[in-house]
């Protein structure tokens, strides 16, 4: 939901160095884009003078319409960027924002059918789960996202939600990790700082947030422990008409999109306004520009037989995560006989990388569909999941976060007991 779509960004003029900085988290090479229209909205706010508030889902139970992580930005005069539900929760969390603008101290707002059944008339609920809201005024914790992604880097943001008891911690008092272990924090209880500390390492590891509850002798205390992820880098070999609307419905997504095409007159920005990045070069000589690693995925849709295949060879060997390769599959098992006769071997592994032909089944035929069926296979290979009709799974749709992380909180809790 972006309500507020004529905020202004401030002239290049204003010449500070804070603006300067902002300004390259608004625009960066990288960005998801809920986060990203947060941030451009939340520096057209500043240059303005208005006051703001976060509100981010902090913990879910049993069926909700977004995940702890989920964000919206609201302004005084109840301008919105992001949301938190879909549709039914956004009214009533600005009224609380309201309260949070005035008095400065964040909030944690509960809505919980299970304990006030009539919360599902009063808002109209159409999922039957449990939403916990934190709203709180917008600080380092904004910044710091911003640099993950701005840097390309994954990080760690680890948020008190709730405290009970004398524990020294707040409401709104936020850890941060970034990769090299490098921390900040604001949390003053040592005991909880480090316990925190152990959950992030193991968050930044595995890339999965996670709520924690730590049961201290004087106290309790829930924290959302959140993995910042970057932008998904997706190269395009390939400059033709086709690849325009994939460019489109990557940037939708927020991935990081490089085009890589040998024909300057192919390669304009006006031709691709929304990528990130033009690389001019043949396929013999891509590698030099580009950077292959696991978290990459590629799409070869060059329509030339010799740079496709020139492009497999190097693409193949590499970390790359996906390869989807445009054309018939009798066409792409003909490029991989022609690598292996020149000396070529590869993993199933690494074949295993391979989609082709690219994309989902759902009757594309046009380049608008095409990229759709591409941009869709992607995201489920990314996301693990088979791309099936959703009436068809067995189980829920997400993975339900509160049940596993329930178990490792009373084993903790019993540790931190001792």
């Amino acid at each position: 939901m972006q309500h507020c779509q004529s905020f202004l960004v401030p002239s290049r003029t204003a010449g500070n160095e804070r603006y300067n900085f902002l300004q390259s988290l608004v625009n960066p090479p990288e960005n998801m884009k809920e986060l990203q229209d947060i941030l451009t909205d939340f520096l057209a706010i500043k240059s303005r003078g208005q006051t703001a508030v976060l509100a981010t889902v902090v913990k879910v139970k049993g069926s909700t319409y977004r995940r702890p992580g989920a964000r919206m930005l609201m302004t005084q005069d109840g301008c919105m960027t992001g949301s938190i539900s879909g549709g039914c929760l956004e009214n009533d969390v600005f009224e609380h924002a309201k309260q949070v603008m005035a008095s400065g101290e964040p909030t944690l707002v509960k809505y919980d059918p299970e304990v006030a059944e009539e919360i599902i008339w009063a808002l109209g609920l159409g999922c039957n789960g449990a939403v916990h809201v934190l709203i709180e005024h917008l600080d380092k914790q904004l910044t710091f996202i911003a640099e993950c992604l701005n840097n390309r880097r994954s990080g760690v943001l680890a948020t008190v939600f709730s405290v009970d008891g004398q524990v020294q911690a707040k409401v709104g008092n936020h850890l941060m990790l970034d990769p090299d272990k490098n921390m900040t924090t604001e949390i003053a209880d040592s005991t909880l700082n480090q316990a925190i500390i152990t959950d992030a390492q193991a968050v930044l590891q595995e890339q999965k947030s996670k709520v924690q509850t730590y049961q201290l002798p004087a106290g309790r205390v829930e924290v959302f422990i959140e993995f910042i992820k970057p932008p998904t880098p997706l190269l395009i070999f390939g400059a033709g008409l086709d690849a325009i609307p994939v460019v489109r419905f990557a940037k939708e997504l927020g991935w990081h999109v490089t085009v890589v095409d040998h024909r300057p007159t192919y390669l304009t920005p006006e031709k691709f306004p929304n990528a990130d990045n033009l690389i001019l070069t043949s396929a013999e000589a891509a590698h030099k520009s580009l950077l292959l690693e696991d978290n990459t995925v590629a799409i070869v849709m060059t329509h030339n037989y010799f740079h496709d295949r020139e492009l497999l060879k190097m693409l193949l060997p590499s970390a790359v995560n996906y390869i989807g390769v445009l054309g018939p599959k009798r066409r792409t098992a003909e490029l991989l006989q022609d690598l292996h006769f020149i000396g070529m071997f590869y993993t199933q592994e690494q074949l295993n990388r391979v989609y082709a032909p690219v994309g989902l089944d759902i009757g594309a035929d046009t380049p608008v569909e095409i990229a759709l069926s591409i941009i869709a296979e992607i995201q489920a290979v990314l996301a693990k999941r088979t791309a099936g009709l959703l009436r068809d799974r067995i189980g829920a749709i997400h993975h339900p976060i509160d049940e596993p992380d329930v178990q490792a909180i009373q084993s903790r809790q019993q540790h931190l007991n001792v």
